[in-house]
């Protein structure tokens, strides 16, 4: 099985042919390709490819499935017998992807 560690939108992931994954908001369009080349490293059959610190010519294309909002995180501060409390919410926007292809270069 073939996989590769791919840095999307700031942040690695491990990514596998046909595997759907949520990443921090991309500005592509629902239903749209893109390409990720910051391929850090490889495996297939053949053995590992590390990047240094990316693999030349290695690229992942997945498509654009969704754009949503994840689960509401709460935020709560309070300090003990000061009377001070304050909460705040929060919903990370996302997209869901689906790994295409992996190349190797």
């Amino acid at each position: 099985m073939m996989y590769a560690i791919v840095t999307i939108a700031g942040q690695q992931f491990k990514v596998e042919k046909d595997r759907k994954v949520f990443v921090h908001r991309l500005s592509a369009d629902e239903g749209a390709s893109v390409e990720f080349d910051e391929v850090l490293l490889i495996e297939d059959e053949s053995g590992v490819k590390i990047g240094a610190p990316v693999v030349e010519g290695a690229k992942v294309t997945a498509k654009v499935l969704s754009h949503l909002k994840g689960d509401k995180v709460i935020v709560f501060k309070k300090k003990r017998r000061k009377g001070y409390k304050k909460k705040n919410g929060h919903r990370q926007y996302l997209s869901q992807i689906q790994i295409e292809d992996i190349q190797i270069g």
